[in-house]
């Protein structure tokens, strides 16, 4: 039997990730130990990745969880939904279109993107764009040498340490232990 390419269909899997992490966070009072199972999606990139689990670490609070944002294009990276489930805060990872985001600050009362992309870039793209409450919109970027000596340490199985101070964070793992900033920026 002569099987043509084109009917073959690839079905690409996610990879898991699983973080212990022990997060100390003193400006929020946040000290908590985590233990996070992530899937990579076939198309996400190792620091679209460890953006997306330090802007977890970085936001958690009560009722926080990774989505299906990436597979469901509706659904943010991460949300934090209240006791009865409602939509509290909204975050994207990478570069969200301004659509996206306009979406976005209508359905939750906080939105905020996490990237590891250049801000400047972005905040430029989205500044003559149409987006429900622009103005309240948080952009946060994380310093690209830091996600790139992750990205040299990541491995499917994690043990870490996050201290967050004032902006600036150190992770720990093993006996490495890596500095850079989350830094905001303006629309």
């Amino acid at each position: 039997m002569l099987i043509h390419p084109e009917s073959l269909t690839l079905a690409l899997t996610s990879t898991i990730y699983n973080f212990d992490i022990d997060l100390a966070d003193a400006g929020r009072g946040v000290y908590e130990s985590l233990e996070l199972r992530v899937a990579r999606h076939p198309s996400e990139t190792e620091e679209y990745l460890l953006t997306r689990v330090l802007a977890y670490c970085l936001a958690y609070e009560p009722g926080i969880s990774f989505t299906k944002g990436l597979s469901d294009g509706k659904e943010p990276a991460i949300a934090v939904r209240d006791l009865t489930g409602a939509l509290k805060v909204w975050i994207d990872i990478g570069t969200p279109d301004a659509a996206r985001l306009h979406r976005a600050s209508k359905a939750a009362s906080r939105v905020a993107v996490y990237t590891h992309r250049n801000p400047a870039q972005l905040v430029r793209k989205w500044s003559n764009e149409k987006i429900h409450r622009a103005a309240d919109l948080e952009l946060y970027s994380i310093d690209q040498a830091l996600l790139a000596g992750l990205v040299a340490l990541l491995a499917r199985r994690m043990a870490l340490a996050l201290w967050v101070s004032d902006g600036n964070l150190q992770v720990t793992i093993g006996h490495q232990s890596l500095n850079g900033a989350v830094e905001r920026h303006t629309l």
